[in-house]
């Protein structure tokens, strides 16, 4: 595993919890994740030769810890500018007077369904572009 690398790309998924929060609104934020995904399964399809899907499985792993945090630390200017996600807990009774733990709780199963989807890109991408060989 090439963990550098996906720490560098997780930066992407620090870049966007910060954005998510004041900068790029509910209804964009798709189109960006997108971007991004296609790029990073791109980056990882050329820099490793194997374990594509695990390297795009941990990056969206990381990404959930980048994103959960800051979106805990700054819920109140998150939940303003995405009402949809605030409205979420209301359904839960036992944890709609705390928004922050369902975050916390709910964040790293999301981390898992899109590192799926980032890791099925990756491994798709490597199909079609071959890894560049390994600097000596």
């Amino acid at each position: 595993m090439n963990w550098k690398l996906i720490f560098q790309m997780s930066l992407f998924g620090l870049i966007m919890a910060f954005g998510t929060v004041s900068l790029i609104p509910e209804r964009t934020e798709i189109i960006y994740w997108i971007v991004i995904f296609v790029f990073c399964a791109f980056v990882i399809a050329k820099q490793c030769a194997e374990k594509q899907f695990l390297h795009g499985f941990w990056l969206s792993m990381i990404n959930s810890v980048w994103i959960t945090f800051a979106h805990i630390y700054f819920y109140k200017t998150y939940a303003t500018k995405h009402p949809d996600v605030a409205a979420m807990g209301v359904n839960m009774h036992f944890l709609a007077s705390h928004p922050r733990l369902l975050m916390l709780i709910l964040c790293p199963v999301f981390g898992a369904a899109f590192g799926l989807l980032q890791g099925l890109f990756a491994f798709l991408v490597s199909r079609f572009v071959k890894a560049m060989p390994p600097v000596a």
